[in-house]
Order: structure tokens, then sequence, then C-alpha cells
């Protein structure tokens, strides 16, 4: 799957009046896209942001809907699906597309909105950069688990701060 292909199903959600952006790494290499609506609700990302939303959806397209209804959107760093890549090629693949990210975040116009920046290696890789580039990126050094392996609870303590901050 390509590029286009996430876009798409992306694109669909988009916010009329976007509040939030949480940037993530990638789309995972299992296919388990969080805007793919023919997926599960228990999907790791998905099931752990609905919690956090403190909603329940029927199925995945009604929580994609009360997602976007509440000015939220979910933009990758990478459109190449990564997380089965080594470490620092991760990192490389993520930095070497960082303008292509700025351009996505400028065609939505996430200049206007607020950032929230999840899984350990995005925070360190982009914080910084992102609010050199101008964006409000309101993480302010707080490091968002991605919400699996054990790491569920605390990322919604983390989100839960961040949330209460704005």
């Amino acid at each position: 799957m390509d590029k286009e292909y996430y876009l798409k199903l992306r694109n669909k959600y988009l916010p009329e009046i976007l509040r939030i952006i949480f940037i993530l790494e990638s789309p995972p290499a299992s296919g388990k896209y969080f805007y793919d609506e023919t997926g599960s609700t228990t999907e790791p990302l998905y099931n752990e942001i609905m919690k956090a939303l403190h909603y329940k959806p029927i199925d995945k397209k009604d929580g994609l809907e009360h997602f976007k209804n509440q000015g939220f959107f979910l933009v990758d760093s990478t459109y190449k699906p990564i997380n089965k890549m080594k470490y620092k090629e991760r990192e490389s693949t993520i930095l070497s597309d960082f303008n292509n990210l700025i351009d996505d975040l400028e065609s939505i116009n996430g200049i206007e909105s607020q950032l929230i920046l999840i899984k350990a290696n995005i925070c360190r890789l982009l914080e910084e950069k992102l609010k050199l580039k101008g964006f409000r990126v309101l993480n302010e050094e707080i490091v968002v688990p991605f919400p699996s392996s054990g790491q569920q609870k605390r990322f919604h303590i983390e989100i839960s701060k961040i949330l209460e901050l704005r």
C-alpha cells in the first residue's frame, strides 16, 4: 500500500474545524491502519484513543466520525510502514520524510492547529523541529508512548496531562 492509499482513507475524516492533530510514526506493516473503516475496534491505537475520548463506538466508522467531530485528526510522520525496521533505519526514514510531513501539515492548515506527538521516537525526533517551523506542539517534553506492549496506562496518563494543559 502506498501513501495515496493511506491519504485517501485518512482525508475522508478531515474535520471542518481542526483542533488537534496527533502525529504518529507510520501506518503499521500489519495493515491495521487507524483510518481503515473495515478494521476492528480492538486495534490497539484505535481502541486506546477511543478510551481516551471516553467513547464506545458501535463500529470503527462510528469512532472515526466521533474523532472527526471532536476536531481531531491523525497524521503519520511517514507513510512508509516502518515499525518492522531496525531502530536507526526508522529514525532515518522519519527524518528524511520530515519535509513531506511539513507539506502535509501545511496542506491541511495544521499550522493553525495544536499537535500532540505520540511514540517516544516521534517526540524525541520531531518536537523541536516542528516548533522551529512554527507549529504548536502541546507535549512540552511529555513523552506519550504508543499504547501497546503494556504502555496503555502510561499513554492515558500522558494524554490526559497534555489535554488538561491546553
